[in-house]
Formats: structure tokens, C-alpha cells, sequence
């Protein structure tokens, strides 16, 4: 997004021009040209009198002519020897060479990173070395490998048209686009530095009102190293922790590129930092004694941002756009710094609101709105921490489909009589809301493509025989997903390309569509949402943390993040499996995916178990010849192996406990272990063996100073936890969820009832009959014009499936996944209302609950309603004590079964449908039909109409086991082999290539064991 800022100083009424002022250059001193001299030499030497040397003493090494096989029994003298080793010499001043003209052209032109050369580590290092110092003292030594940080740093500040500040924005690799754009900014540049030295003498003067005063200027990065305020005030001020000293001085100051200091990790090359009066150090600039050693652009801009202090900042600035400024030290037990810390990067060029959004973003997600601390988090009857999760929904949404489906299978193998459990429970209050929500929030196509996304990139570098990189971070943006490297890893695998700097590969969504299902091992499982900014989620890797992550808040604040960790990491779609260990919380979550799940209940226990499983994989992957778990990933071993194993630790542990563990931490990403713990306060010196350090805010921010993170925190706080909870408690009849399902003993009279009974009678007829089992049509309603139709009969078919009600933003989520405007949502809900009308007496066919729900009235009625309201009579009802009514009953329901469920739905639509549970509910009711009709029938020695009913069932059910053994027994009464023979043969080869079910072979045996001869005899 382009964003401006008006000056807050000044007093001209012409609005200050905000285009980047060029940066002040480093005043070289005389060891930078004896360090240039020495350089030019050692260069010289190298490139010009290695080759001169061995032209002049050598010679031409290789031989004149082709060799013969005379020429392979020469002897061979020490002259010989002498040649090899000049070929090497030779090869080996070739590529220092070409080092050296690839670091020179990457300094001169100041954009992107410098080629790797193929097998020149250390040479390309000595290559750059001497260019950098031969550059120092040359015009371009200020911007010397400033980095893709600071090349975006300086474009932000141009009034530019918002879309080419979008395009800025936008990651990828740098372009012509790119390019052109960094000529109109050094044009720019060049302006403005003419404009700055026409108001040298005023800005001189107003220096002086200032006194005495100690200023910094920001440093471009050098290689990998940023500077940051934690390092600065450990030279300057002799104590990192005094950073905050800097950051109160400057916050919110206007800047020379115009921006504003709003976060103390988010700093910029260029930028001015007034510093404490004891400051000290030879990179200081004290105003005005040292005006005259500074140059005049670098005066006025100490000049003017000088005029910004005590009070003088106005509104917010255009905020940080992901500088990548990030300190790269933290604090560590006693106070020391860790420059080989790993490093969250906020991508520089991660995209703004371009005026479009990926299909996996929640465009119909409301922002976080209030304390994320809140038990409550409710807005608009949801909560708002299930509303902001797309990815967290996915997966709550996708086990509890899971639990329900396999709740119904057991329940159909449970009991062949009665039905049992048909229906889930349907959920009210708390976990009705949790449940709308999960809809409502829930991207599951944006699960699909991550998932996707990173098993075809394990697959790319397997086929190539590459390694996983480590990775710890994924950004997703607008459908397009970043992964922020450990460490450069050369170029990715194709549709894969490097992003703002070699430590980025990057993933269009249009290229991530591209991929197919794969059978690679899940690469970084560990993978788990932290929160937001803007509209970049990020993903923490917890796998791959050199060490443990602390998070330090309230108790509250904390533990509903780790509520949504654990979670995110039980449910989540883009890893295969994984053992979570929850130390002092979680009990109640285990429900949630018992077979990833587990509790201890304190420190010690942890340590114990954690002691032993490291060894025994230190073990395991020394054995295989791993150096780590992303090799084994990669390679023949079993994925089982090779699951990661994550450790939320909610309660600081004693210093001593937090000693063990940073023990087992310190080699814990090579073993695919992970640890998450909390702790009160960082004020103390932080956590021992702690690699990333971050806090909760009561606000719902969840800060990293040091990492420069600021993020929306994604969390779950405890009354949203119980009502997700209830959710999989009740759709579990193991845990006491389903009343009668699943126990065999339970009379038919326990079975439970549809949520919606029809009159089944001639009295009974209703004003409007959907048919849905089969081809969707309508009887009773004028068909609508238009394109709007399709919209319309959508929304009628999920209103006719949800008897209970549907919430207004599920249906509208449902119908429009990318989101839709308020004006739009409602004309359609008054034209549903229209659509369907009223009934004789004025009551409407469409209204709404107590609680806004959306409901139809008992005089819409759908032939699914007709098909469980005559089983249900005819089994529980009339039928059960009339055997002519049973049979009337059961033979009109599977009449109805015309096929599977809106069988001629248009490609695209009712997605919605993934989330529902008719798909298992409708087959296993049409198998229940049937063989309940098969029942009736036999009870009078009819098998033939048996077997048709069978039969006619097993259209819609083929796979239900029930139905095959039901079929085989019916026909064993005609007592015809023949024909019991070719039903077999019909149900191996339904069963393809899985074979036939234990329990089916058995019951052949039984009926014809002669049967495998049988099918052999056939084939």
C-alpha cells in the first residue's frame, strides 16, 4: 500500500518533498586507504602476476599436440609434476577471477545479491574482502552492498502511484520493473541532495539552539549483519539491555526519509538516532562541535531531525513495512550477545492491500477486535479467535468431520437392528457458536495448497539429490507463500524462485495450484501459526529452533496461546504425524486428537522422557547416517521415523529444570524436537538456552523486539477452548458423546431421532418439496431468472440440510469463500425471503430464531427429511407394531433413493459440502433402509425381493460391508451354488485391489468353501 506523511516541522505551507535524501557517506580515515592500497595489491598479485608469473617461469603446461600412446610410456620426471600443479594453479586463478569480476560487478551496481560461483567458497570470500576494501574509499562505498532491504527502504518514502508502490511491495525477484525503478530513485535522490545544499547555513543555525547533542546515523548492512539498536548501545552506551533508552529518545521522530521509529527493531539504513548525553564512541556525530567534520547533507539532516525532538512527533507515519532491520543479537543468561542467533526476517517486499486478495484469504474475516485475553472474544455471537485462524479453523474443522464419520461407522457396525447415533448431536450455545465459527473461518483450500506446496518442494529436492533446507519461517500473503531459510541454499526447485535475498524461496498461489497429490514425507511438520501483520500470517517453525522459544506474558495470555499452538500442531493438514506434550495445561485438549496429544504433569516427568527419547534418537540417526531429520526426510527411511516431537511447556520451570533444558534443547532441531516454553518476565535476563524470545500482551500482541516482531497473536482462549472441546466430546461416543451409540445392547427405542419429523400422511403434503437425493429440483416455487438462481437453490439446500438453523455469516461464507459486501449479503437474503414467500396464514417460510439463526419452516420440506422420517416410522413409529406399515414405509423410502446427493451440482459450487457429514450419513441410511427391508422379506422366505432390495440399496452404499453379508446369506436360501459363486466373484472384484474383508471371507467360507476354487477356476 503507498503511503504518505506530511512534515511536522518546518515552516513553509508547501508540503515537504518526502523523496529519500541520500545517505551521508562514512568518512574514510587513513587506515581505510592503507587498507584500499594493500587490497589494490593483493588483487593485482593475484589476478595479474600469478598469470604473468607462470607465463614467464612455466610456460604453457599442456602438451602441443594430441596425445599418444608413446606419450603414456614417457617418463615421468619432475618436470611433469611441475605442469600438473600448474594446470591446478591455473584453474584455480580462473575461478578467483571470475569471484573477483562477480563481487565487483554486484558492488558497482548495488542491487540484488553477488552470484555464487560455482565450488569458490573461500575464494569468493578473499574476492570480496579485498573488493569491499578497495571500494571503501571509492564513490560508492556508502552503498556498498546495502542488501534488498535497503534497496526497498529507499523507494518507500516516493510519492509514487499506489500501483507501483504495490508492485514494489510485491515478493519475487527484482526485474526490469525493479530496476527501472532504482533509476527514478537515484534520480530522485540526486534532486533532493541538490535541494539539501541550498539550506546548508539554516540548518546549520538551527543546530545550535540544540546544545551539545550526541547523533548516529544507521548503518547499511554488511553481509548478513544489520544493524540494530541492541548493538549500538552495547558500543556506544557499554550495555545492550540499554537499547530502550534509544528507542524512547527517537520513537515516532520524523525521519530523513520521512518515515517514523514506531518499533525498536524496525530501524533503517540512513536513519538519524539521537543518543543519551554519555554516549561515546568514534562512529558519534556530537552537534554542533563536530559540524564541520560532517558533511553538509548529513548536517542538515541532523539539523532537521533535530527540530522533530521533545515532543515533535505528529500522527503515525507509514508504519514498517518489514525492514529486515532485525537486531541480530539477543540477551542471553548473563547478558551477552549472540550473533549466530537464528533470526525471524519479516519479508521486505511482502505484499500490501493491492487491491486483490488470494482465494485462501479470509476476505470475510473481521480483524481482531479487543483483548485476545478476553475468555469471551465474542463478536457477533462467534468467536473472534476462530473467526481470525483460517488455518487453526481448517484443522479443528477437518478432525471433527473426521470424529463425526467415524462415530457413524461405528455405530452402523455396532448394530444391524435399530439404528443407532444416525444423527449427531447437535450442538447449542457455546459450541454452537465454536461450530459456526470453524465454518465460517475455516480455509481449507488454503491448508491444501501449503500442504501441496511443501510436499512437492520435498519432492523437487529429492529428485535432484538436495537436502531439505532448514527452515524457520513460512509467511503467508495473499495466497503466496514464503519460506525464510536457516541459510542460503543455492537456487530452489522449479515453479520455486528466491525471494528478497538468498535466505527467501518463494511460491506463487498460481504455481502452488499446480502441484498434485505427493507421497513425500511432510517436510516441516512443525510448522505453526503465531498470528498476523497486515496481511502476512506467519508460521513459526517450531522444529527447527537452535534452542527454545520463550514466551513471557500473563498466565491467561499465555496459556491461550499455547492453547492454540497445541491445537494448530494436533490438527493441522500439512504434517503426517508427531507427538505434542503438553507440561502443566492442556489435560482437557487431549480430546481434540488423543493419538497426538499427551499430558504430563510436571517438569521432572518432562526431563526424564525427553532425556531418554534424545538419546535414542541421537542414536537412531546415527545409525542411518543422518546428520539431522530433514535428511532422513528426504530419503528411504520411514517417515515414522523421523516425526517431530513438540514440547509446550505453559509454567517457567525452576532454574534448575531450566538448565536441563536447555541442555536437551541445544541439539534438539537436528533430532526434530521442539520446546515452546513460558515464563513470567524476560526482565531477569531471560530464559537459559533460549533462541527466540517473545512476549503476549494483554493487548493480543505478540512482540519479539529483537526478532522485530509485532504480530496480531493468534490464541484460544479458555471459553473458546471448552466450546471446541464439547464439539469433539460429544461427536465421540467412546467419551460418552452419543447417547445409545455403539452399544449393542441398546433397544431400538434408543435410537436418535432425526432433527426433523415429516408428516409422512396424505394430510401431511408440503407447500414446497426439494428434491435433493438424486438431481436437485423443486416442486412448489417458481424456478428464479437469472444468474441468481444457482446462488438462491444453494442457499435452499443448505438451509434444508440444517433443520437446526444456519448461522447468516456461515451461509454467506459458504456461498462466497472470498468474502462479499454487506449490501450484497442482504439483497440475497431478501430475495430468499421473497423467493420462498409465506404460507396461507402470513407466516413466513424463511425467519429467524432467538439466537439469528436462519430457519426454515415445517412446510419446506426436502425428499431426504421424507426419506428419515419413514424409516424412523417404520422402525420406531406405526411400523414398529404393524408389519404391513413397516413394509409400505420401507419400500416408499428407498423409492426415493434416486442417486447420490445433488447428484447434477455445478463444478465449483457447494464446497461447503466438504464440511459436512451427509456424505457418510446418507449411504449408511439407505444401507439401514435396506436391510431392513431385506429383513422383512425374509421373514417370509421372499430372498428375491430380498436381494432386489439389497441390491437397490447397494447402488448408493456399494462399499458397506453389511449389505454384502445380508446379500450373500439371502441368496444361500435359494440354494442355488451357481449363483452364490458369481456373488462372490462380484464382491472380489468390487473389494479391487484391497481384497476381500476378513469378516466377508469367513462368512464364504462358511456358505461355499468352496469359493477361492471357485474364482480360480473363472479367471
Amino acid at each position: 500500500m503507498a503511503r504518505t506523511t506530511s512534515s511536522s516541522t518546518g515552516g513553509s505551507s508547501a508540503p515537504r518533498n518526502r523523496t529519500p535524501q541520500p545517505l551521508p557517506r562514512r568518512r574514510r580515515t587513513f587506515g581505510d586507504f592503507v587498507k584500499a592500497f594493500f587490497a589494490f595489491v593483493a588483487l593485482a598479485a593475484l589476478v595479474v602476476g600469478v598469470p604473468g608469473a607462470l607465463a614467464y617461469f612455466v610456460g604453457w603446461p599442456l602438451p602441443s599436440g594430441a596425445p599418444s600412446m608413446d606419450w603414456l610410456q614417457n617418463e615421468i620426471t619432475a618436470g611433469t609434476f611441475i605442469h600438473i600443479l600448474t594446470v591446478v594453479v591455473w584453474l584455480a586463478w580462473a575461478q578467483f577471477t571470475a569471484c573477483v569480476l562477480v563481487e565487483v560487478k554486484a558492488a558497482l551496481s548495488g542491487v540484488g545479491m553477488p552470484g555464487r560461483v560455482p565450488g569458490a567458497g573461500p575464494s569468493q570470500m578473499l574476492a570480496r574482502q579485498l573488493v569491499a576494501a578497495l571500494l571503501l574509499v571509492g564513490a560508492t562505498a556508502a552503498s556498498f552492498a546495502p542488501g534488498l532491504s535497503q534497496f526497498g527502504q529507499s523507494l518507500e518514502g516516493n510519492q509514487k502511484p499506489a500501483s507501483a508502490a504495490s508492485a514494489q511491495q510485491t515478493p519475487g525477484l527484482f526485474g526490469q520493473e525493479q530496476q527501472s525503478a532504482a533509476a527514478d530513485a537515484a534520480s530522485a535522490i540526486a534532486q533532493q541532495a541538490d535541494q539539501a545544499a541550498s539550506h546548508a547555513d539554516g540548518a546549520a543555525g538551527a543546530a545550535h539552539k540544540h546544545g551539545d547533542t550526541k547523533y548516529y546515523r544507521i548503518q547499511p548492512p554488511e553481509g548478513r549483519h544489520h544493524d540494530s539498536l541492541w548493538e549500538i548501545a552495547e558500543r556506544h552506551l557499554g550495555d545492550g539491555r540499554r537499547y530502550k533508552e534509544i528507542y524512547e529518545l527517537n520513537k515516532d521522530r520524523v525521519q530523513p526519509d520521512g518515515s517514523r521509529l514506531s518499533e525498536a527493531s524496525l530501524i533503517r539504513p540512513g536513519w538519524i538516532m539521537e543518543m543519551p548525553g554519555d554516549a561515546h564512541g568514534g562512529e558519534l556525530v556530537q552537534m554542533p562541535d563536530e559540524a564541520p567534520k560532517v558533511s553538509e547533507d548529513l548536517k542538515e539532516q541532523i539539523s532537521d531531525y533535530a527540530k522533530t525532538g521533545s515532543g515533535g512527533a505528529g500522527e503515525q507515519g507509514s508504519g514498517q513495512q518489514g525492514s529486515g532491520q532485525q537486531g541480530s543479537g539477543r540477551q542471553g543468561g548473563g547478558g551477552a550477545t549472540d550473533r549466530d542467533t537464528a533470526h525471524i526476517v519479516l519479508p521486505e517486499q511482502r505484499p500490501g492491500d493491492s487491491g486483490h486478495r488470494g482465494e485462501n484469504h479470509e476476505a470475510h474475516t473481521p480483524a481482531a477486535t479487543g483483548s485476545s485475553s478476553h475468555d469471551s472474544g465474542f463478536d457477533f455471537g462467534l468467536p473472534e479467535a476462530l473467526l481470525g485462524a483460517p488455518l487453526l479453523a481448517a484443522g479443528l474443522l477437518g478432525a471433527l468431520g473426521r470424529r463425526r464419520r467415524h462415530a457413524l461407522w461405528q455405530s452402523a457396525m455396532g448394530a444391524l437392528g435399530g439404528r443407532r447415533g444416525m444423527e449427531p448431536p447437535t450442538p447449542s450455545g457455546a459450541a454452537a457458536d465454536a461450530q459456526d465459527a470453524l465454518l465460517v473461518g475455516a480455509d481449507p483450500e488454503g491448508v491444501r495448497l501449503l500442504d501441496l506446496s511443501l510436499r512437492g518442494l520435498a519432492a523437487s529436492l529429492a529428485e535432484e539429490n538436495r537436502a531439505l533446507p532448514t527452515v524457520y519461517a513460512a509467511w503467508m500473503s495473499n495466497g503466496d507463500l514464503h519460506l525464510q531459510l536457516a541459510q542460503p541454499a543455492g537456487r530452489p526447485p522449479a515453479p520455486w524462485q528466491l525471494g528478497q535475498d538468498q535466505t527467501f524461496w518463494m511460491l506463487a498461489r498460481t504455481d502452488a495450484e499446480n502441484y498434485e497429490e505427493s507421497e513425500t514425507a511432510a517436510p516441516y511438520p512443525g510448522l505453526v501459526s503465531l498470528g498476523t501483520l497486515d496481511d502476512s500470517r506467519l508460521l513459526l517453525n517450531l522444529e527447527a529452533v537452535p534452542g527454545i522459544v520463550s514466551l513471557s506474558g500473563s498466565e491467561s495470555d499465555r496459556a491461550a496461546v499455547f492453547a492454540s499452538v497445541a491445537a494448530e500442531l494436533a490438527t493441522n493438514g500439512w504434517s503426517d504425524r508427531m507427538t505434542i506434550t503438553l507440561v502443566g495445561f492442556g489435560q482437557d485438549l487431549t480430546p481434540l486428537a488423543p493419538n497426538r496429544l499427551r499430558h504430563l504433569e510436571d517438569v521432572e516427568a518432562l526431563i526424564e522422557t525427553m532425556e531418554a527419547e534424545t538419546r535414542q534418537r541421537r542414536g537412531a540417526l546415527g545409525a542411518a547416517g543422518h546428520d539431522s531429520v530433514l535428511t532422513g526426510r528426504t530419503g528411504p527411511a520411514q517417515h515414522t521415523r523421523w516425526a517431530p516431537h513438540l514440547v509446550l511447556l505453559a509454567a517457567q520451570p525452576t532454574d534448575d529444570d531450566a538448565v536441563k533444558l536447555a541442555e536437551l534443547a541445544a541439539d534438539a532441531s537436528r533430532l526434530g524436537i521442539g520446546y515452546l516454553v513460558g515464563t513470567e518476565s524476560t526482565e531477569s535476563g531471560g530464559l537459559p538456552g533460549a533462541a527466540w524470545e517473545m512476549e503476549i500482551t494483554r493487548e493480543g500482541k505478540l512482540l519479539a523486539p529483537l526478532l522485530g516482531l509485532e504480530l496480531e497473536a493468534q490464541s484460544l482462549p479458555e471459553a473458546t477452548q471448552r466450546a471446541v472441546v464439547e464439539l469433539f466430546v460429544e461427536a465421540d461416543p467412546n467419551q460418552g458423546g452419543t447417547t445409545g451409540a455403539g452399544d449393542p445392547g441398546a433397544g431400538a427405542t434408543s435410537a436418535t431421532a432425526p432433527p426433523f419429523l415429516v408428516d409422512v400422511t396424505e394430510q401431511g403434503r408440503p407447500a414446497v418439496y426439494a428434491r435433493m437425493v438424486g438431481s436437485y429440483e423443486i416442486i412448489g416455487l417458481d424456478s428464479p431468472d437469472g444468474e441468481r438462481s444457482a446462488l438462491l437453490h444453494e442457499a435452499l439446500a443448505m438451509l434444508l440440510l440444517h433443520r437446526e438453523g444456519v448461522h447468516p455469516r456461515v451461509l454467506v461464507s459458504a456461498l462466497w469463500p472470498r468474502g462479499v459486501t454487506g449490501d450484497v449479503r442482504d439483497a440475497l437474503l431478501d430475495r430468499l425471503r421473497d423467493w420462498l414467500g409465506q404460507d396461507p396464514d402470513g407466516t413466513p417460510r424463511l425467519k429467524s430464531d432467538e439466537s439469528g439463526r436462519l430457519k426454515l419452516a415445517q412446510s419446506v420440506v426436502s425428499d431426504l427429511d421424507v426419506l428419515r422420517s419413514l424409516y424412523h416410522e417404520a422402525t420406531q413409529g406405526r411400523g414398529a407394531n404393524s408389519r404391513q406399515v413397516r413394509g409400505r414405509m420401507l419400500t416408499d423410502a428407498l423409492v426415493l433413493v434416486r442417486g447420490p446427493l445433488l447428484a447434477d451440482r455445478p463444478q465449483g459450487r457447494y464446497r461447503w459440502l466438504t464440511h459436512e457429514i451427509i456424505d457418510a450419513q446418507l449411504p449408511l441410511l439407505v444401507a439401514d433402509i435396506g436391510l431392513a427391508l431385506s429383513e422383512f422379506h425374509l421373514e417370509k422366505g421372499r430372498a428375491e425381493k430380498a436381494i432386489e432390495a439389497l441390491g437397490a440399496a447397494m447402488n448408493s452404499a456399494p462399499t458397506d460391508e453389511r449389505l454384502w453379508h445380508e446379500l450373500l446369506r439371502a441368496t444361500h436360501t435359494l440354494d442355488d451354488p451357481a449363483r452364490l459363486q458369481a456373488l462372490a466373484a462380484d464382491l472380489v472384484t468390487r473389494s479391487g485391489a484391497r481384497g476381500l474383508p476378513p469378516r466377508t471371507e469367513a462368512l464364504l467360507d462358511e456358505l461355499l468353501p468352496t469359493w477361492r476354487s471357485g474364482l480360480s477356476a473363472v479367471g
